[in-house]
């Protein structure tokens, strides 16, 4: 049995609907430096060769995108040899609707998001579980055909893929094994900017928080700490990243779309978001820029759609 499952305590939690807090806590235990990581993990393949990462949005449901990149994996025929790993960023709410023991990582609301430290039981951010998490694939005597890791997000997720791809700090061990990693980001509802320029006018005076962390570099998290705007776009240029988007997610007023001053400088909805941000992207970087563009189309804000559609598929496994 591969060592990998010696690090995970498996539980049976039940869960009920509730009207705050996630319906389900996912079984599995995935233990960090700082306390017990709430994750679903799919079947272990018996050679290992890809680790797909999938985080979940503000709904907090990793199992419904654990199921979804599943699903994706059967279809590309890449199944067996491919573990997927859903990692659940609770918060406090979820402790108090759940029976939960103290080790268990929660944040405040979703402080998860944008990096923000863990509230018990120990101070994590969740970029720094993020790191945890990636860094043990190095190890070849537990992972010895392991070729790739690969983090992936819809929606909230996405959000959350694009800014630990931007400040997420080196796996220089990764490297050292020859182990790639890329990053799948699917119909955010915003970026993280790295300078002040936008595509859309708007007012300063009216939207002064447009270039904060997390639409842009001022004020960054404690995690990103002794990084520069600078040293923080010549490493994010260089990792392999994929927008994806579905071409028919142009709904200007959709309910889980970001409608704060600061996204809308952005773009009016999300596939004109990612398509502004890319072409931001090329222009600074015509030369060095290691990520591409993918639109899905006849999709529109649907996970599951995106990540099972043929564009999807090659995203996640480089069909």
């Amino acid at each position: 049995m591969n060592k990998w499952w010696l690090v995970l305590l498996i539980t049976c939690t039940s869960s009920q609907a509730a009207d705050h807090g996630v319906r389900d806590i996912s079984p599995g235990r995935l233990l960090l430096k700082e306390g017990e990581m709430a994750v679903g993990i799919g079947p272990a393949p018996a050679t290992i060769e890809r680790v797909l990462i999938i985080v979940h949005g503000r709904l907090r449901n990793a199992e419904t995108y654990r199921k979804t990149a599943e699903h994706a994996a059967e279809q590309a025929g890449q199944a067996s040899t491919t573990l997927v790993i859903a990692p659940q960023f609770l918060n406090e709410s979820d402790v108090a609707l759940h029976p939960l023991a103290d080790t268990v990582l929660r944040w405040q609301g979703n402080e998860w998001m944008a990096g923000g430290l863990s509230t018990a039981p120990f101070a994590l951010s969740s970029y720094g579980a993020m790191d945890q998490i990636i860094g043990r694939f190095a190890d070849r005597q537990q992972f010895p055909a392991l070729k790739e890791v690969v983090i992936a997000g819809h929606s909230g997720g996405a959000q959350v893929v694009q800014r630990y791809a931007l400040l997420g700090h080196d796996q220089p061990e990764l490297d050292a094994a020859g182990v790639r990693v890329r990053y799948v980001i699917a119909n955010p509802s915003s970026y993280a900017y790295l300078d002040e320029r936008r595509p859309v006018a708007f007012s300063h005076a009216g939207c002064g928080d447009y270039n904060r962390w997390k639409y842009g570099l001022a004020d960054l998290p404690a995690y990103a700490e002794g990084q520069t705007p600078a040293t923080l776009e010549a490493s994010y240029v260089k990792r392999d990243v994929i927008y994806l988007l579905g071409q028919q997610d142009i709904d200007p007023n959709h309910p889980a779309l970001d409608k704060s001053c600061e996204a809308k400088a952005q773009g009016a909805n999300r596939l004109a978001r990612g398509r502004s941000y890319f072409e931001y992207l090329k222009r600074d970087h015509p030369q060095g820029l290691n990520q591409q563009l993918i639109e899905v189309p006849g999709v529109g804000h649907d996970g599951d759609g995106m990540f099972t559609s043929p564009e999807g598929r090659k995203a996640l496994f480089g069909q």
